[in-house]
């Protein structure tokens, strides 16, 4: 998935409260913390949080941000009272328009809510027990579409999380503060004097918990791993040196040992994930071959210092001048430097680099993790990763993310708290490592990863089985893919195929643009590993949220409607048709779609067929193999295309509907803006109208048609589009095998006379009531 996931606004929101709750002491400061952050992020006048009492069955205001601070703690209800009680009731999202008209609506003098004029209720469970609600409040009138809900939606599943064990350990400390109270009165009751408290020490002071930013969700537990920072840069002390020729000398062969050093990491990166990994490496390997950094170690060698010297201060003045820089992407190439550092140090002094060796699974405990320890590592030991360093786009997370690692970042202190092989546990969906677990905390977590497993194992029965309906009707279900390590997730997950191979990903990695025979290698190595299912490789879209960087587009007011995508190709002719070059030759191993994007005329998609056969004559005169009669297809995503689709559809083999720009452009809602991403509502009725049409025309010309969009990800979008026609997807590899579940669940027949009832009406919650009401029949998990 990239990173405009569907779920914006609850991710987002989720990293703030990470953040957040780092200063909170206790549930009732946390839950605070939180209303006032999706109040914030959601831009509504109120966000308020309700749990239910001891007795089940009242529900009590126990946070808002909005509402008076006075009825904290004072404004009760019962289950069988209210819109919030009724949200309990229901145990399910309550969405309303000027609520005080409906019939459960009851006013609290002491909220002052009379003047909010839309409501939004939603559930928190644990194990499908209710434990509260979380409401949303407005001022204006207001609709809460398809995407607010589920965002709104992902942030009270964590809420319920963070509810539940915030509780267990104010519960632990409630009997700890008892059990010291008894001992107390028993002391006082013998007469014994009070005993001298002994100085406070940081063993004594240590957190049961401790908090961070989540790199990558999940649940982990096992012993520590402690890993320590030897050959690391420190302060600059100038040894005992020898001749400047001998010092040269010693750095020469310290500088080829980790030239020869970082080949074998690439060579073993790339075999244990992908090329694309890898490439960090070869970035490594040309720092190390720059002819100017050589030479300032050189110079300072030459001006009396030391061969170590010179590495600690030029790569320390590289490291400095790395983490000055605003630019995520450039200040992330300090760790590279100081990885580059560590290791040259360590070949100075004749020692290979400290590489932990991980004897059983556990929890990776680091102050930083750099590429290279991630390559030398045992990924198989490996259950989860927690850095103090904060920075959640290094290469080593992006790694862990490709190997589906939970990880946490930004844990201060944790070297100093955490012995080798103590008892921890990672709960990366909350932002917490919890040290020496009390049995209480630890029985809980098992049970989590006991329930997440269960319902996991129900979703992978589906894993291997053929994507059709209820009554037998066969849908395509592929995969998108962005790196070489997708191929394996997408595989396990059972999909047929890819429907959108996103090539950015391998520009954005180099200096430089990859050469033909580059991307050659790295396009087959996809189509070989699916193994004759049909790969559609995306020409080159940069430009809007996507810049290489070494080749920085011009300033822009707004970029997404600029230079972008296959209009940067056409005006680099060259470098796309090395690409499309690269793509036919690779077409030789397997079956392969072509698709250009952000299409919107005649001129466009001519242009791009001009260029392909350039393409195919420059390598037939070269004497180079290539598959020649591959389709061409263009992605759907601007209005213009809608317009001209019946003629576009002439010019190419297959439309792939690209949603989540189609929605945007359509709407002219930024889903990533706060302001107006409420508007963006794959619902919509003019939406649903287009995906019509252009479906009527696909089948009607019968060219190819896949959807390639987020939309698809969601039960209640993808009902809709089977009902339209619609057989063909391409989404995230770990939605797959819960689509098959779906749709094994619904009759192709009942999809498409919903369909055609949603597309008579002319409003988003009718039509989001219908589909609902269908799923609801069909799946009673929904």
């Amino acid at each position: 998935m990239t990173p405009k996931t569907k779920n914006h606004i609850g991710l987002r929101t989720l990293e703030d409260i990470s953040t957040l709750i780092l200063k909170s002491h206790d549930l009732h400061e946390t839950l605070q913390n939180i209303v006032s952050v999706v109040a914030r992020r959601t831009l509504s006048d109120v966000c308020s949080i309700y749990l239910l009492d001891d007795d089940r069955q009242t529900l009590r205001l126990l946070a808002t941000k909005g509402l008076s601070r006075r009825a904290v703690g004072r404004v009760t209800m019962k289950v069988s009272e209210g819109l919030t009680g009724l949200v309990v009731e229901k145990r399910q999202v309550v969405a309303l328009q000027e609520p005080q008209n409906h019939p459960r609506y009851r006013y609290f003098k002491e909220t002052g809510e009379e003047r909010y004029h839309s409501f939004l209720g939603i559930p928190l469970f644990d194990r499908n027990i209710p434990i509260g609600v979380l409401v949303i409040q407005s001022r204006a009138p207001r609709r809460f579409s398809d995407e607010d809900i589920s965002g709104l939606s992902t942030i009270a599943f964590q809420v319920a999380s963070i509810v539940v064990n915030a509780r267990l350990l104010d519960s632990i400390q409630h009997k700890e503060a008892q059990a010291n109270r008894y001992v107390e009165a028993l002391r006082q009751a013998a007469g014994a004097p009070r005993p001298s408290q002994p100085e406070e020490t940081a063993e004594t002071t240590r957190e049961s918990a401790l908090r961070g930013v989540v790199a990558y969700p999940g649940l982990a537990s096992g012993p520590a791993h402690v890993m320590s920072a030897e050959h690391g840069l420190t302060d600059i002390l100038d040894e005992e040196v020898l001749a400047p020729e001998q010092e040269k000398a010693l750095l020469e062969e310290a500088l080829e040992k980790t030239c020869i050093q970082t080949i074998y990491l690439e060579k073993r990166m790339a075999e244990r994930l992908s090329q694309a990994d890898a490439s960090i490496f070869h970035t490594h390997l040309m720092i190390l071959e720059d002819r100017a950094m050589q030479q300032r170690l050189q110079e300072e060698i030459e001006e009396g210092h030391g061969a170590r010297y010179a590495i600690e201060k030029v790569i320390g003045n590289y490291v400095e001048a790395f983490e000055r820089m605003e630019d995520p992407y450039l200040r992330e190439r300090a760790a590279d430097m100081r990885d580059i550092g560590r290791r040259l140090l360590a070949n100075l002094a004749g020692q290979s680099p400290h590489t932990l060796h991980l004897k059983h699974p556990g929890i990776l405990i680091a102050r930083e993790i750099l590429p290279s320890d991630m390559a030398a590592l045992d990924h198989e030991q490996i259950r989860g990763i927690v850095t103090e360093a904060g920075e959640r786009n290094s290469h080593a997370v992006i790694m862990a993310k490709s190997l589906g690692i939970p990880a946490l970042v930004g844990v201060r202190g944790i070297l100093k708290k955490v012995a080798p092989e103590e008892h921890v546990i990672l709960d990366a969906n909350s932002g917490l490592l919890h040290i020496s677990p009390g049995s209480q905390v630890a029985d809980e977590y098992h049970r989590l990863e006991e329930d997440a497993g269960r319902q996991l194992h129900q979703i992978e029965k589906f894993r291997d089985l053929p994507a059709q309906t209820r009554d037998g009707v066969k849908v395509v279900l592929r995969a998108n893919v962005g790196l070489v390590s997708d191929i394996d997730i997408a595989r396990r997950n059972g999909a047929e195929g890819v429907g959108l191979y996103r090539t950015e990903f391998p520009y954005m990695i180099r200096p430089d643009f990859p050469s033909r025979d580059e991307q050659y290698q790295l396009y087959s190595r996809v189509v070989k590993e699916f193994n004759g299912l049909p790969v559609t490789i995306r020409t080159l879209d940069i430009g809007g949220d996507k810049a290489l960087p070494y080749f920085k587009p011009p300033h822009e007011d707004n970029p997404f409607m600029g230079w972008r995508s296959v209009r940067v190709s056409l005006d680099n002719r060259d470098i796309f048709r090395t690409q499309i070059e690269a793509i036919l030759m690779a077409a030789c191993h397997g079956p392969v779609k072509m698709l250009f994007p952000m299409i919107s005329g005649i001129e466009e998609i001519r242009a791009c067929k001009a260029v392909v056969e350039e393409a195919r004559q420059n390598l037939s005169s070269q004497g180079i193999a290539f598959q020649a009669d591959v389709p061409l297809g263009m992605m759907v995503e601007v209005p213009a295309a809608v317009q001209l689709a019946e003629r576009l559809a002439r010019e190419v083999d297959f439309f792939a509907l690209g949603t989540n720009d189609l929605i945007q452009y359509l709407l002219a809602a930024d889903r990533n803006n706060a302001l107006v991403n409420r508007y963006y509502d794959p619902l919509h009725p003019a939406v649903l109208q287009v995906l019509h049409n252009i479906a009527s025309i696909a089948k009607r010309q019968n060219k190819g048609l896949c959807l390639c969009g987020e939309m698809a990800n969601d039960p209640l979008n993808l009902l809709a589009l089977i009902g339209m026609g619609i057989r063909e997807f391409s989404m995230a590899a770990p939605f797959i095998p819960r689509m098959k579940m779906m749709l094994s669940r619904i009759s192709s027949l009942e999809a498409e006379d919903v369909a055609k009832q949603v597309l008579e009406m002319t409003e988003s919650s009718e039509i989001r009531a219908s589909l609902t009401k269908l799923l609801k029949t069909t799946d009673s998990s929904f």
